[in-house]
């Protein structure tokens, strides 16, 4: 199980662990987007940080309907207590968890300021 808790702006958020190929850790606070078809998105600042692989360029429809081009990486993600490599897209914002991520589980929000954000494997 994984629990998490929703801000004051109405957002589930999750802490998450990433780690580079080199072993490098950095604990990263993230929004769930259900809206949001991939597994997860980070920083550049944070790519370049873990030195993540690069894995190539990827595009997208935003949620005003334009469309944008972005690269994506390899990166590891501690979730539910194992480590899964997934692909994160690289943009100036603040990381999203996507449905992607939570394929094969239940999602479970308190939508509430301190609610709680429980998602469970299926």
């Amino acid at each position: 199980m994984i629990e998490g808790v929703v801000n004051a702006a109405n957002e589930a958020v999750l802490e998450l662990t990433l780690e580079g190929p080199d072993g490098r850790r950095r604990e990263l606070e993230a929004v769930i987007d259900t809206g949001f078809s991939g597994f997860l998105t980070v920083t550049p600042a944070l790519a370049s940080e873990l030195q993540l692989t690069f894995e190539g360029l990827a595009r997208a429809t935003l949620a005003d309907g334009s469309e944008t081009v972005f690269p994506y990486y390899g990166v590891s993600v501690l979730w539910d207590g194992r480590i899964r490599y997934v692909e994160a897209g690289a943009a100036d914002t603040t990381p999203l968890i996507g449905m992607s991520m939570l394929e094969r589980h239940s999602l479970y929000v308190e939508v509430e300021d301190g609610g709680r954000v429980v998602i469970e494997a299926r």
